[in-house]
């Protein structure tokens, strides 16, 4: 009761899994990636030693097809799994057993593999067709398929769970690691719009500004700007304008949108209104 999708980027060098399920936790199973190396889904009575067992096979330079044949031809269980896969190059491939549960099945195309099962007949090809369709980066792309998916019926039991999933070298939190993006609803009503949304907010905190967004603090900016601080309890006799708005980016840790003294990114004053 899974749908997934694996892609891969090759500009940014990013690879990553989105998913969704009615189920509890979805993101601590179906998805797996190493920067360098791939992404592995695997879903469906799933075998999680598919994912780091074939990271270590395309690490080794086994191809995407015979990845999925030292993964599923010693699995006596291989025909109720699903699993995808791309590799460092974006080849990709997906399995399908034969006794998963209908409606099942998925497509493979140049630096991606869409896979479900117990779904609405038409999500798989809804993602595909919107992954390869769609702007942006690695991970709006992909919430943007999971997104086009749940739109065209998705799991036919309902929704729970979504997780994303993206890596990349030293993309991680201070570099130290690979997790450029690794978020998770657990347990929501509408697990896909809540992940975009965290999304978003993780974008707000750790992407670095962009350049037509930093403006000088005057005119209608500084009057909308004092406004919010003091609404928010930033602003108070005393304290100057430039000082509140330091103490507010510092409590809400936005460290990484701190510009010189007199401008601020529009996209922390935006979020500012909306608090």
């Amino acid at each position: 009761m899974t749908y997934s999708i694996v892609g891969f980027d090759p500009v940014e060098r990013e690879w990553g899994v989105a998913t969704q399920s009615k189920f509890l936790g979805v993101g601590a199973v179906v998805p797996h990636a190493v920067a360098g190396v791939g992404a592995v889904a695997t879903q469906s009575y799933a075998n999680t030693t598919y994912g780091p067992e074939g990271i270590a096979y395309m690490m080794s330079g086994t191809s995407v097809d015979e990845t999925l044949k030292l993964l599923t031809e010693p699995d006596e269980d291989r025909d109720y799994r699903q699993v995808g896969i791309v590799d460092a190059q974006g080849n990709s491939a997906t399995f399908t057993g034969d006794k998963c549960y209908e409606w099942a099945g998925g497509i493979s195309g140049k630096n991606f593999a869409v896979q479900g099962n117990i779904l609405v007949p038409g999500t798989v090809e809804a993602m595909a067709k919107t992954f390869e369709s769609a702007d942006g980066t690695l991970a709006e792309r992909l919430l943007s398929a999971l997104a086009a998916g749940q739109t065209a019926g998705g799991d036919s039991r309902g929704q729970q769970s979504a997780a994303l999933l993206v890596v990349k070298e030293k993309g991680g939190y201070g570099g130290f690691n690979d997790r450029f993006i690794d978020l998770r609803v657990d347990d929501h009503p509408t697990p896909v719009e809540e992940l975009i949304r965290i999304h978003r907010l993780h974008q707000l905190y750790f992407a670095q500004s962009k350049k037509d967004l930093i403006v000088p603090i005057e005119d209608e900016v500084e009057t909308n700007l004092e406004y919010q601080l003091v609404r928010l309890g930033y602003k108070r006799e005393g304290i100057t304008l430039q000082r509140a708005l330091r103490n507010y980016l510092h409590t809400e840790n936005f460290e990484m949108r701190k510009q010189e003294d007199g401008y601020i990114d529009l996209d922390v004053l935006d979020y500012m209104a909306q608090s």
